[in-house]
């Protein structure tokens, strides 16, 4: 005997997928900055040094002063000169009038004044090495300083975002069939 079959055919569904994947973009701008820095305040005061040069000194030694202290000088160079003469002068006359001790002033005397005396030679600096005088007063200086502090201005920028949105696209390529034979 003689049995009919049943043949089963089937086919799976298949389905068909496409993605597109989203994407963000992010930029970020920079800030916008702005610096300002003012000089600082310097104020400065100072008064001035005080030089002071006295060559009175120098110039008497060099015989090139005032007329009336040059005449004084002389005036009294000439007094001194006259009484150390007249002392001399004096002593003399002293030895002269002992001429009675057996002594001979007039000898004497003769040797000591009929010659000039002899003059020792040196080198003199005219005016003296020191003869000028000097004297500084320093300058002082007095410095105030204003510092300024920066003038910072920030303008910040938010960020540019932009988003593009994915996709997911579902078809079906095959769908599902059964078939059933009877074969037999």
């Amino acid at each position: 005997m003689h049995i009919p079959q049943l043949q089963i055919t089937t086919q799976m569904a298949r389905i068909g997928m496409e993605q597109r994947h989203a994407i963000i973009e992010i930029e970020q701008p920079k800030a916008n900055v702005s610096i300002q820095q003012p000089k600082a305040d310097v104020f400065m005061q100072k008064n001035r040094g005080k030089l002071t040069i006295d060559q009175s000194q120098a110039w008497e030694e060099m015989n090139l002063m005032n007329p009336i202290i040059w005449t004084e000088k002389i005036v009294h160079k000439a007094s001194e000169m006259a009484k150390e003469g007249t002392a001399r002068r004096a002593e003399e006359g002293a030895q002269l009038i002992d001429i009675h001790n057996n002594v001979n002033p007039f000898v004497e005397q003769a040797k000591i004044n009929g010659h000039r005396q002899l003059k020792t030679l040196s080198i003199k600096y005219v005016p003296s090495p020191l003869a000028v005088k000097y004297s500084y007063e320093p300058t002082e200086v007095q410095i105030d300083v204003q510092e300024n502090k920066p003038i910072i201005d920030v303008e910040i920028n938010k960020p540019a975002v932009t988003f593009h949105k994915g996709e997911v696209n579902i078809w079906m390529e095959q769908y599902p069939s059964i078939t059933i034979d009877v074969v037999g």
